[in-house]
């Protein structure tokens, strides 16, 4: 069922917020090859990357300061964007790939988004251009969906007046619309949003099937913009990887599981694709190693192997 690439490191079992317990570990900072691969984080809580070329147990590290949380890789692999956490601050920052310095494009509280806070989910555009993120406005506020350009400049809420929450967005190919969880709070995300990024309202699905009670950190759409996956809390308390045919305004058919697994202690969860028909994702059995495994994506439930040990909400870029 799986492929081992070398020893792993054995960790806790990953809350679908919660940074690891051990120590991290492991990677350099400075130059670095990457052409195409998975970013991640660690325990310590730094921004990581390895390339399909390079070796999965020795991850480059790409920041030092830590309170790094969902990277995310440009369509040209040469950037990455996060969310770094400093109490009750929060900023979105940039870092090459190759490794270089850390550039901070907005903090909670600018004067450009005015009570903005708790930024979660960037992702760039196609073009790479613009970055969406979601955002909370004000304490105990719904979350809403904005813009800003990659220069951190050009803030535009593309949500206002919603009383409807939302979570990471996922552009579709074309970089019109944007497709993200969506529901009453952060902890009821039960449909999914399309939202126009350059204007005009958006539309929901709320109908994602009976196996699924609400996705818990993203929907991510494939690189050829006809299907989307998503990580679903089932009734069981565990979490599955989900993949659907999609459109621009809403899903086509039924949702159907990634992998064969049905043991309530698998827990899946941060999808993201590394082609049209693979996904990678955070995978955990039993309470053992949270790790970044990958499955193809067909009609039947899948097998996984494993392809970066000890990570965190990855990423895989470019697609």
């Amino acid at each position: 069922m799986r492929r081992w690439f070398g020893a792993v490191v054995a960790v806790g079992l990953l809350g679908a917020c919660e940074p690891f317990e051990d120590g991290g570990g492991g990677g350099t900072i400075g130059e670095v090859t990457f052409d195409r691969g998975f970013a991640f984080v660690r325990g310590d809580r730094n921004i990581y990357v390895v390339d399909d070329d390079g070796d999965p147990n020795s991850p480059q590290r790409l920041t030092t300061s830590g309170n790094a949380f969902t990277p995310s890789i440009s369509n040209d692999g040469r950037s990455i964007v996060f969310v770094q956490r400093v109490g009750n601050t929060t900023s979105l920052q940039t870092v090459p790939t190759t490794g270089g310095p850390v550039a901070t494009l907005l903090s909670s509280n600018d004067v450009a988004c005015g009570t903005c806070t708790n930024f979660r989910g960037p992702t760039f555009s196609p073009d790479g251009r613009t970055i969406v993120f979601a955002f909370d406005r004000g304490s105990g506020a719904v979350s809403s969906l904005a813009r800003i350009a990659v220069n951190g400049s050009g803030f535009t809420e593309l949500t206002p007046g919603t009383t409807i929450s939302h979570g990471s967005p996922s552009f579709l190919p074309n970089g019109t619309t944007v497709v993200a969880p969506a529901g009453s709070s952060a902890f009821q995300y039960n449909q999914l949003a399309f939202v126009p990024v350059n204007g005009g309202s958006p539309s929901y699905v709320s109908s994602l099937g009976n196996e699924v009670l609400t996705i818990v950190n993203r929907a991510v759409v494939s690189p050829d913009g006809r299907q989307v996956a998503l990580d679903a809390r089932l009734s069981s308390g565990s979490t599955r990887i989900f993949v659907g045919n999609v459109t621009s305004t809403g899903l086509s058919g039924a949702l159907r599981r990634l992998t064969d697994y049905t043991a309530s202690t698998v827990q899946e969860s941060f999808p993201s694709w590394t082609s049209s028909t693979e996904l990678g994702f955070l995978f955990n059995d039993s309470g053992g190693d949270p790790s970044i495994y990958r499955a193809p994506v067909s009609s039947t439930a899948s097998s996984v192997s494993l392809a970066v040990p000890a990570a965190n909400e990855p990423f895989y870029g470019p697609r």
